[in-house]
């Protein structure tokens, strides 16, 4: 039957909506030195994990791969998320596409990139060795002074080992958000993961301050876009895109705003997933969102790879993958401009034959 692109509320299942218009696109892009850890990400090539914010930021702007021969996939053939993310901008392009450097070991090529001076961070099993009241500041700066091109803002992540460090950051600030968090893998390798989280976490102590704690456990995406968040929905709305990660970033802002004396303007704040992170019996976003001092606007959209031609596609509707580069905004996004589910996944399946 005819599969419908919808967008609901992820707190009441109400059908929902980002922004109308076009969005600026930034794509806020890390390396955590924890996705080297044998075994707890499969976002990327083997071996080359740091490679994938680099990939997904030159494809999404270029729809084309300078660094490297191939697309970041998982194991199994998965293609990255960030292929959604270009086949919506392929049917309604984004006003601006731009990358966010918080800590590349590889610098994209061919994209407008900004850097802040900050470096990969480290793994946060033996401490990340982040100074996080610095990246904060940073992220504020650019909060204050970004110039917003189109309507509004979207800005995504592609963070490698991501969820495990914001499951670290979420637990080191106290809050109650055991088995909360998302994994790329279908079937979560807890085990690795629970044990680096345990780790990081033996790092912490009471007495340290919220900087101090994110600074052993954290990683810079997320401690820069809560910074940039608190500054820029002052100004014009944004729309976070990404699952649990951004659910993170929500929280490490909601605790920081008050070590810095802010406010947060929640009305111009919209966190926009894909069902198949709300759908995810691993993790609970619903959870993490119900942890904030207010009420977020969050919203997920389904999107169905049911009819797909190509038949790895159909793993994203089994559970592998789910999120990252900003795609359930830029699902969202697509749903908001008129399309439906069929001409997102035919838009997906062009990309990928031009790609074969």
């Amino acid at each position: 039957g005819y599969i419908k692109l919808q967008t609901k509320n992820i707190l009441t299942d109400e059908t929902d909506s980002i922004p109308k218009g076009k969005a600026d696109f930034l794509l806020a892009t890390s390396v955590t030195k924890t996705c080297e850890i044998e075994g707890i990400t499969q976002a990327g090539i083997p071996g080359k994990i740091p490679y994938t914010p680099t990939l997904d930021a030159e494809f999404i702007v270029n729809e084309a791969l300078y660094s490297m021969p191939e697309i970041a996939e998982t194991p199994s053939g998965v293609p990255t998320p960030a292929l959604i993310t270009r086949a919506a901008h392929n049917l309604d392009a984004y006003e601006t596409v731009e990358i966010l450097d918080l800590g590349l070991e590889v610098k994209p090529q061919n994209t407008i990139l900004h850097q802040f001076g900050i470096e990969p961070s480290d793994a946060i099993n033996k401490g990340a060795n982040i100074d996080a009241k610095e990246v904060f500041a940073k992220g504020m700066a650019y909060g204050k002074s970004y110039e917003l091109k189109g309507n509004y803002l979207i800005l995504g992540e592609s963070t490698p080992s991501g969820t495990t460090t914001a499951a670290a950051s979420v637990l080191a600030l106290g809050y109650d958000a055991d088995g909360c968090f998302s994994s790329s893998f279908k079937d979560v390798p807890n085990d690795i993961r629970q044990k680096t989280i345990d780790e990081a976490l033996s790092l912490v102590d009471a007495d340290m301050s919220n900087f101090e704690k994110l600074s052993l456990v954290s990683d810079n995406m997320l401690i820069f876009c809560a910074g940039f968040l608190l500054e820029a929905t002052k100004r014009f709305h944004v729309v976070l895109g990404g699952g649990t990660q951004m659910a993170a970033c929500l929280l490490i802002a909601d605790k920081l705003r008050k070590d810095v004396l802010m406010r947060l303007k929640s009305e111009n704040l919209t966190l926009a997933t894909t069902a198949w992170v709300v759908n995810d019996a691993n993790s609970d976003i619903k959870k993490l969102l119900g942890l904030l001092s207010y009420t977020p606007h969050a919203v997920y959209t389904e999107l169905s790879f049911k009819d797909a031609e190509i038949p790895v596609l159909k793993k994203y509707d089994e559970g592998e993958a789910k999120e990252g580069v900003g795609a359930g905004a830029a699902l969202a996004y697509a749903n908001a401009n008129s399309q439906s589910n069929k001409s997102v996944v035919d838009a997906v399946e062009l990309i990928m034959y031009g790609m074969m």
